[in-house]
């Protein structure tokens, strides 16, 4: 069945709900068929135009999400609407709920070694019994990449969540996703640090309001101020340049 997607610069995003996702994902464990889950944001609209590594990976998934409520908005504003956000760290939690249901194996990669622990710690209290087959942390370089591939590989676990930064979680997808035989691959950035207590995640009211961003700006202004003011304004000027002139699809070799 095709899905329905709108082209937003230069990329095809799925216009699905969550509900819509988590059915996919069920369909690709039943048939044990790879779903590369990617999830775009302001700033990743600004970065994979001059990192073609980025935009390789983006191009590759199976699925391709609006994580950033700003998508959305600029969806609508371009007359080529997404249904919702679907953030990352929320299919997460609920693929996390589908394993707890199903029986199926995770495998949870990245972050730092304690973080990594605290998260197993939390994962198992909120859903016991829950089948976490291997994990490992994120401080890994470019020459270690291809022994844990093979670790992931040989374990064979059903869901594989990356706990790691943009563009680290995507090019690792991007390169190892099609010898991984996982079916259900996420890269979830941040979450792990979310779920294991480390960070607070903004309250619900600012979610959906779109306001998550703001939220994390007041717990980090000195980090995170400049990012955000030089991304933003760069995402609002290349969105009212989409609204004149529409980016045609855009391809591995460009």
């Amino acid at each position: 069945m095709k899905r329905e997607q709108r082209l937003l610069f230069g990329l095809r995003l799925d216009a699905m709900n969550m509900d819509e996702v988590i059915e996919s994902c069920r369909t690709a464990l039943a048939a044990r068929r790879r779903l590369l889950i990617g999830v775009l944001n302001a700033a990743k609209v600004i970065k994979l135009r001059r990192d073609a590594l980025l935009r390789k990976s983006l191009l590759d998934c199976d699925l391709l999400l609006a994580d950033g409520q700003s998508i959305v908005w600029a969806s609508r504003l371009l007359r080529r609407p997404l249904p919702e956000r679907i953030a990352g760290i929320d299919v997460f939690e609920r693929l996390l709920q589908l394993a707890h249901e199903e029986q199926r194996s995770i495998y949870l990669l990245g972050a730092r070694p304690d973080v990594l622990k605290a998260l197993e710690t939390q994962l198992l209290r909120r859903f016991p019994g829950l089948r976490i087959a291997g994990s490992h942390d994120g401080y890994f370089d470019e020459a270690q990449a291809p022994r844990i591939a093979a670790q992931i590989r040989s374990i064979a676990p059903d869901m594989l969540f990356l706990g790691m930064p943009s563009p680290k979680k995507e090019v690792f997808l991007g390169t190892f996703g099609p010898i991984l035989d996982v079916p259900v691959l996420h890269g979830v950035g941040g979450s792990f640090d979310v779920l294991a207590g480390i960070t607070k995640r903004a309250p619900v009211a600012w979610q959906k309001i779109g306001m998550e961003w703001a939220y994390r700006l007041l717990q980090e202004p000195r980090r995170l101020a400049w990012r955000y003011l030089t991304t933003n304004t760069a995402f609002i000027l290349l969105t009212a340049r989409e609204l004149i002139a529409p980016a045609e699809a855009m391809t591995t070799d460009n």
